[in-house]
């Protein structure tokens, strides 16, 4: 089951994609050296891996954004109604109407005076003059926040096969759609996969993954028999991935409250026991976000942090009622990045997160 991957010798694109072409960030001649890196090497094929990925995107997710948060854009485009007209008198009613507009749109309280103070000393300083440098600073203030605290977007897959990724997050949100279009995506770079069934509460939840197992031409584990512990079926698959030379192992889990501590416990118990079969695992702990629920991600944020670690999140449904205030308060109160984004069903509708392209998007 090895791959081409596994092999420490450089390999061209074309033989390492089969009969598919190469991606467009890939020059016929382009070779990469794939073994994995040596530990704390800033080479390797994870780290290329994750890299390329986020390259490849770039456009991508300007084009998901151009069509996502509409609501959003809608409420953030009396901004440019107030300042269309600004002067300093003005100051302090288009401020507090910008407050308004950042409130409405899920920035939450805490960021929303922080930007707006800023705004306000800047202005009274003499360094804003027009409405189009407010704006602008304003554009700046979010966006030096997602970067600034959310700055490592790229995924974190260490050195060591199979590197571990769990996904997590309550039900409803997205899950299992989110763990089959990574897949795709990672194995579109030449990465092998196998996907481990690790939501054994809700019946429907493996036929659904195997689903998307054979939608993208991965490998999958379920469990044996009805009731398994979700901990069991991670380390199976985690065994199988380490001795048969997968690249990648994605482990879906149990949709839960962030509230149902008996559930949370549980997934203690699956992080245990996947770093049993492989040291340093799990490397990637993503959260899955629901894109229309505004702020009341954060508290689901705030517990699965603190009981597993969050590495990162994906940020789901990211349709016209997306709040995208929200995106920045979660990210601003808990320092985690997003790493993806997604809209719709088909498997190309998952892209690494893009600050800039975000920014661009809600305040255009």
């Amino acid at each position: 089951m090895a791959s081409p991957l596994s092999h420490p010798f450089f390999y061209s694109s074309t033989t390492a994609f089969n009969h598919q072409s190469p991606p467009l960030f890939l020059r016929p001649a382009t070779k990469f050296r794939c073994s994995a890196a040596a530990a704390g090497s800033e080479t390797g094929f994870f780290t290329k891996l994750g890299r390329l990925i986020k390259e490849k995107a770039k456009k991508d997710v300007e084009k998901i954004f151009s069509g996502g948060f509409s609501k959003t854009r809608d409420n953030l485009a009396v901004i440019d109604e107030l300042l269309l007209y600004w002067n300093l008198s003005d100051t302090d009613r288009v401020l507090d109407e910008l407050e308004e507009a950042l409130l409405v749109s899920d920035f939450g309280p805490k960021i929303t005076i922080k930007i707006v103070e800023s705004l306000r000393d800047e202005i009274y300083a003499g360094k804003l003059k027009s409405g189009p440098e407010i704006k602008d600073a304003l554009k700046k203030s979010v966006l030096d926040i997602l970067t600034n605290k959310g700055a490592k977007t790229e995924l974190k897959l260490g050195y060591r096969k199979p590197a571990v990724i769990m996904i997590v997050g309550v039900n409803g949100g997205g899950k299992t759609t989110s763990l089959g279009k990574l897949a795709h995506r990672l194995k579109s770079e030449g990465a092998t996969i196998l996907m481990a069934a690790g939501d054994t509460f809700r019946a429907a939840a493996s036929d659904q993954l195997e689903i998307w197992a054979e939608r993208t031409g991965c490998e999958i584990v379920s469990a044996e028999k009805e009731k398994a512990k979700a901990s069991s079926v991670l380390s199976q698959a985690v065994k199988k991935g380490k001795e048969q030379g997968f690249d990648i192992v994605l482990c879906d889990t149990s949709g839960r409250l962030h509230t149902n501590y008996s559930l949370m416990e549980e997934l203690i118990a699956c992080k245990k026991a996947v770093a049993k079969v492989v040291p340093g695992a799990p490397n990637e702990i993503l959260l899955v976000l629901d894109g229309t629920t505004g702020l009341n991600m954060l508290p689901q944020a705030r517990e699965f942090n603190e009981v597993v670690g969050i590495t990162g999140f994906i940020l789901t449904k990211l349709d016209g009622s997306a709040r995208g205030g929200c995106v920045v308060s979660v990210v601003d109160e808990l320092g985690i990045p997003v790493k993806f984004v997604g809209v719709g069903e088909g498997v190309e509708d998952l892209q690494p997160f893009e600050a800039e392209a975000f920014v661009n998007a809600i305040f255009s």
